[in-house]
Formats: C-alpha cells, structure tokens, sequence
C-alpha cells in the first residue's frame, strides 16, 4: 500500500482511458469533462500543447497527455474527452480518447509503481491500482504541473 496524503480510506477518482491503458486523476482536482472540439492553435507552442479552447468566457490550454507520455495520438472520435483540472492555479484541458467511470479507490489497493516502469511516465505518476485484473495508473497533479511548465519555458 502507498501513502499518498489522502485524508480518506478512499480517492475519488475520474478513470480514462488513453490508448488502450486506463489512467486515474483524483477528484479533487477534476473540474469537468467537455466533449471534443477543436482547439484553436498557438504558434510555436510545443506539439503537446495543440492550442487552447474556450469555456464560459475563460481560456483553457489543451495538453495531449498522449504525447507527453509517449502513446500514439490518433484522430479524435466521438468518445474523445477533454477532462479540465485545476492545480497550483492552473487550470488545463487535457485530451482524454475516453472518459470510463468516477470511481472510489481503495487507499489499500494502491501500490508503489514496478521498478521497471517506464522513467518518463513514472515521474507522473503517483500510484497503481489493479482493479478487475485491470492496471490503473493514478496521474500525479503536481507532477504533471511541474513537468508542463518545464516543457513551457524549454
């Protein structure tokens, strides 16, 4: 079991899939969920910013977790997602190809990721959780923050 900080037994998480992998974003910081939309592009952003969109007056920068954590990006489809989080200030869209479940996990289920997992997509990362035999890989907000503005500013 992994201690995250969590003053529940249980984290109330948005599940998604990106690919055909299943990742988790924690309640807390998951404002909603929009459907698909192009977005409007921004000269020299980098390829996993693909541009911005609007929503009730204010703008959302979209980030391609897909690329940032290096999956194919196919086309979107009528299941794509834009999942929009609030961290440290910031408030993204981030591309989802599907939005599964709200759901509660277990503080017991989550464990420390494998030494062997990928570096790139393990600093992201804050757990993993089996759930039906199924990985579910729990995003790390304050990571994905941190890693975002350091695309940003490079």
């Amino acid at each position: 079991m992994v201690t995250l900080g969590y003053s529940t037994d249980t984290i109330v998480c948005l599940l998604f899939r990106l690919g055909s992998e299943e990742f988790a974003l924690p309640g807390t910081v998951v404002r909603e969920v929009l459907r698909w939309r192009d977005p409007t592009p921004v000269p020299s952003a980098p390829t996993l910013l693909p541009g911005i969109i609007t929503q009730r007056g204010g703008v959302l920068t979209v980030v391609d977790l897909r690329r940032l954590l290096s999956f194919a990006a196919p086309p979107p489809t009528r299941l794509t997602r834009y999942v929009v989080v609030s961290h440290d200030g910031l408030e993204l869209a981030l591309i989802a190809d599907a939005v599964v479940d709200l759901l509660e996990l277990p503080a017991s289920i989550l464990e420390v990721l494998p030494p062997a997992f990928n570096p790139q997509r393990a600093q992201l990362l804050q757990a993993i959780a089996n759930r039906g035999g199924r990985p579910i890989a729990l995003l790390d907000p304050a990571e994905l923050v941190t890693t975002l503005r350091a695309e940003a500013q490079a």
